[in-house]
Protein backbone atom coordinates (compact mmCIF):
# COMPACT_ATOMS: atom_id res chain seq x y z
CA UNK A 1 0.00 0.00 0.00
CA UNK A 2 1.36 3.42 -0.93
CA UNK A 3 2.36 5.65 1.94
CA UNK A 4 -0.04 8.55 2.52
CA UNK A 5 1.33 11.91 1.45
CA UNK A 6 1.86 14.49 4.18
CA UNK A 7 2.66 18.19 4.23
CA UNK A 8 4.44 19.84 7.15
CA UNK A 9 3.68 23.39 8.24
CA UNK A 10 6.40 25.16 10.22
CA UNK A 11 5.21 28.40 11.82
CA UNK A 12 8.34 28.95 13.89
CA UNK A 13 11.73 27.41 13.16
CA UNK A 14 15.01 28.07 11.41
CA UNK A 15 13.13 28.25 8.12
CA UNK A 16 9.33 28.68 8.45
CA UNK A 17 7.32 27.33 5.54
CA UNK A 18 5.59 24.24 4.15
CA UNK A 19 7.56 21.05 3.58
CA UNK A 20 6.72 17.84 1.76
CA UNK A 21 8.99 15.50 3.74
CA UNK A 22 9.59 14.93 7.44
CA UNK A 23 13.36 15.13 6.88
CA UNK A 24 13.06 18.65 5.47
CA UNK A 25 10.68 19.66 8.26
CA UNK A 26 13.01 18.19 10.88
CA UNK A 27 15.94 20.13 9.46
CA UNK A 28 13.90 23.34 9.68
CA UNK A 29 13.06 22.91 13.38
CA UNK A 30 15.94 20.96 14.96
CA UNK A 31 17.82 23.09 17.45
CA UNK A 32 15.21 25.87 17.35
CA UNK A 33 13.77 26.54 20.82
CA UNK A 34 9.96 26.82 20.78
CA UNK A 35 9.53 25.47 17.26
CA UNK A 36 5.93 25.32 16.05
CA UNK A 37 5.00 22.73 13.44
CA UNK A 38 2.29 20.22 12.46
CA UNK A 39 1.55 17.77 9.65
CA UNK A 40 -1.49 17.91 7.34
CA UNK A 41 -2.88 15.48 4.74
CA UNK A 42 -3.13 18.06 1.91
CA UNK A 43 -1.18 21.09 0.72
CA UNK A 44 -4.35 23.22 0.84
CA UNK A 45 -4.79 22.55 4.55
CA UNK A 46 -1.09 23.07 5.26
CA UNK A 47 -1.23 26.43 3.46
CA UNK A 48 -4.42 27.45 5.28
CA UNK A 49 -2.78 26.58 8.60
CA UNK A 50 0.42 28.46 7.70
CA UNK A 51 -1.62 31.60 7.03
CA UNK A 52 -3.39 31.11 10.36
CA UNK A 53 -2.37 30.77 13.97
CA UNK A 54 -0.45 27.82 15.41
CA UNK A 55 -2.59 27.93 18.58
CA UNK A 56 -5.65 27.02 16.50
CA UNK A 57 -4.06 23.74 15.44
CA UNK A 58 -1.76 22.74 18.30
CA UNK A 59 -2.62 19.30 19.60
CA UNK A 60 -5.87 19.22 17.65
CA UNK A 61 -7.30 17.70 14.51
CA UNK A 62 -9.24 20.91 14.01
CA UNK A 63 -9.17 21.93 10.37
CA UNK A 64 -7.79 18.59 9.19
CA UNK A 65 -10.01 17.32 6.41
CA UNK A 66 -10.59 13.84 5.03
CA UNK A 67 -11.56 15.33 1.66
CA UNK A 68 -9.38 14.71 -1.36
CA UNK A 69 -7.35 17.46 -2.99
CA UNK A 70 -9.82 17.41 -5.91
CA UNK A 71 -12.78 17.89 -3.57
CA UNK A 72 -11.03 20.72 -1.74
CA UNK A 73 -10.26 22.49 -5.01
CA UNK A 74 -13.90 22.13 -6.10
CA UNK A 75 -15.16 23.65 -2.84
CA UNK A 76 -12.62 26.46 -3.03
CA UNK A 77 -11.84 28.91 -0.25
CA UNK A 78 -14.17 30.99 1.94
CA UNK A 79 -15.42 34.38 0.81
CA UNK A 80 -13.85 36.66 3.38
CA UNK A 81 -16.16 39.54 2.44
CA UNK A 82 -18.58 38.03 4.92
CA UNK A 83 -19.61 37.53 8.50
CA UNK A 84 -19.91 34.17 10.24
CA UNK A 85 -22.50 33.25 12.88
CA UNK A 86 -22.73 30.41 15.36
CA UNK A 87 -24.38 29.36 18.62
CA UNK A 88 -23.42 27.27 21.63
CA UNK A 89 -25.70 25.47 24.05
CA UNK A 90 -24.63 23.68 27.24
CA UNK A 91 -27.26 20.96 27.10
CA UNK A 92 -30.34 20.63 24.94
CA UNK A 93 -32.05 22.60 26.27
CA UNK A 94 -29.42 24.43 28.27
CA UNK A 95 -27.62 27.73 28.67
CA UNK A 96 -27.36 29.17 25.16
CA UNK A 97 -25.66 32.11 23.46
CA UNK A 98 -24.88 33.17 19.92
CA UNK A 99 -22.55 35.52 18.10
CA UNK A 100 -21.52 36.97 14.75
CA UNK A 101 -17.91 37.69 13.80
CA UNK A 102 -15.91 39.04 10.89
CA UNK A 103 -14.95 35.90 8.96
CA UNK A 104 -11.38 37.01 8.27
CA UNK A 105 -10.37 38.72 11.52
CA UNK A 106 -12.77 36.87 13.88
CA UNK A 107 -13.60 40.23 15.47
CA UNK A 108 -16.90 39.97 17.36
CA UNK A 109 -19.60 42.05 15.68
CA UNK A 110 -22.51 41.08 17.93
CA UNK A 111 -23.18 38.66 20.74
CA UNK A 112 -26.34 37.75 22.66
CA UNK A 113 -26.83 35.70 25.82
CA UNK A 114 -26.36 33.66 27.73
CA UNK A 115 -30.01 32.65 27.92
CA UNK A 116 -30.84 30.27 30.80
CA UNK A 117 -32.79 27.82 28.66
CA UNK A 118 -32.38 27.46 24.90
CA UNK A 119 -31.26 25.11 22.16
CA UNK A 120 -28.47 25.25 19.63
CA UNK A 121 -30.93 25.37 16.70
CA UNK A 122 -32.71 28.37 18.19
CA UNK A 123 -29.38 30.11 18.69
CA UNK A 124 -28.28 29.40 15.12
CA UNK A 125 -31.61 30.74 13.81
CA UNK A 126 -31.43 33.93 15.88
CA UNK A 127 -27.79 34.45 14.88
CA UNK A 128 -28.66 34.40 11.18
CA UNK A 129 -31.58 36.82 11.58
CA UNK A 130 -29.44 39.10 13.75
CA UNK A 131 -26.78 38.98 11.03
CA UNK A 132 -29.33 39.86 8.33
CA UNK A 133 -30.56 42.85 10.32
CA UNK A 134 -26.98 43.90 11.14
CA UNK A 135 -25.92 43.91 7.49
CA UNK A 136 -29.11 45.56 6.21
CA UNK A 137 -28.80 48.38 8.74
CA UNK A 138 -25.26 49.04 7.46
CA UNK A 139 -26.24 48.64 3.78
CA UNK A 140 -23.53 45.99 3.53
CA UNK A 141 -23.20 43.55 0.61
CA UNK A 142 -21.35 40.93 2.66
CA UNK A 143 -22.61 37.35 2.82
CA UNK A 144 -23.46 35.34 5.95
CA UNK A 145 -21.87 31.98 6.74
CA UNK A 146 -23.57 29.45 9.01
CA UNK A 147 -22.88 25.77 9.64
CA UNK A 148 -26.53 24.98 10.40
CA UNK A 149 -28.74 23.70 7.58
CA UNK A 150 -31.66 23.57 10.03
CA UNK A 151 -31.36 27.28 10.82
CA UNK A 152 -31.02 28.11 7.12
CA UNK A 153 -34.28 26.24 6.48
CA UNK A 154 -36.08 28.03 9.32
CA UNK A 155 -34.99 31.44 8.03
CA UNK A 156 -36.01 30.54 4.47
CA UNK A 157 -39.46 29.41 5.67
CA UNK A 158 -39.75 32.32 8.13
CA UNK A 159 -40.46 29.99 11.01
CA UNK A 160 -38.79 28.72 14.16
CA UNK A 161 -39.81 25.08 14.28
CA UNK A 162 -38.48 24.35 17.75
CA UNK A 163 -39.96 21.73 20.05
CA UNK A 164 -38.91 23.73 23.10
CA UNK A 165 -41.95 24.76 25.16
CA UNK A 166 -42.18 28.36 26.31
CA UNK A 167 -41.97 28.80 30.08
CA UNK A 168 -41.38 31.65 32.47
CA UNK A 169 -37.70 30.69 32.51
CA UNK A 170 -37.22 31.11 28.75
CA UNK A 171 -39.80 33.83 28.07
CA UNK A 172 -37.11 36.40 27.17
CA UNK A 173 -35.74 34.01 24.57
CA UNK A 174 -39.17 33.40 23.04
CA UNK A 175 -39.75 37.17 22.95
CA UNK A 176 -36.55 37.40 20.90
CA UNK A 177 -37.78 34.61 18.60
CA UNK A 178 -41.01 36.52 18.03
CA UNK A 179 -39.02 39.67 17.22
CA UNK A 180 -36.88 37.72 14.75
CA UNK A 181 -39.93 36.23 13.00
CA UNK A 182 -41.55 39.65 12.84
CA UNK A 183 -38.38 41.08 11.27
CA UNK A 184 -38.34 38.34 8.63
CA UNK A 185 -41.97 38.99 7.73
CA UNK A 186 -41.56 42.77 7.50
CA UNK A 187 -38.16 42.99 5.80
CA UNK A 188 -36.72 41.95 2.46
CA UNK A 189 -33.01 41.28 2.00
CA UNK A 190 -30.55 40.28 -0.69
CA UNK A 191 -27.91 38.87 1.64
CA UNK A 192 -26.81 35.37 0.58
CA UNK A 193 -26.87 32.86 3.47
CA UNK A 194 -24.15 30.33 2.72
CA UNK A 195 -23.33 26.97 4.31
CA UNK A 196 -19.87 26.96 5.88
CA UNK A 197 -17.88 23.97 4.54
CA UNK A 198 -16.55 22.64 7.85
CA UNK A 199 -14.94 19.53 6.34
CA UNK A 200 -12.85 21.67 4.00
CA UNK A 201 -12.24 24.81 6.05
CA UNK A 202 -12.33 23.69 9.67
CA UNK A 203 -14.64 25.09 12.32
CA UNK A 204 -16.60 28.22 11.44
CA UNK A 205 -14.80 31.37 12.69
CA UNK A 206 -17.73 32.18 15.01
CA UNK A 207 -17.38 28.83 16.77
CA UNK A 208 -17.32 29.06 20.57
CA UNK A 209 -14.69 26.31 20.81
CA UNK A 210 -16.64 24.10 23.21
CA UNK A 211 -16.81 20.88 21.15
Amino acid sequence: MAKKEKFYTVWKGKRPGIYTTWDDCKAAITGYKGAQYKSFPTFALAKKAYNGNYEEYKGKTKGVSSLTQEQLLKIGTPNYHSISVDAASSGNPGIMEYQGVDTKTKKTLFRQGPFPQGTNNIGEFLAIVHGLAYLKERKSDRVIYTDSRTAMSWVRKKTCNTKLVETEKNKALFDLIRRALDWLKKNSYNTPIVKWETKAWGEIPADFGRK
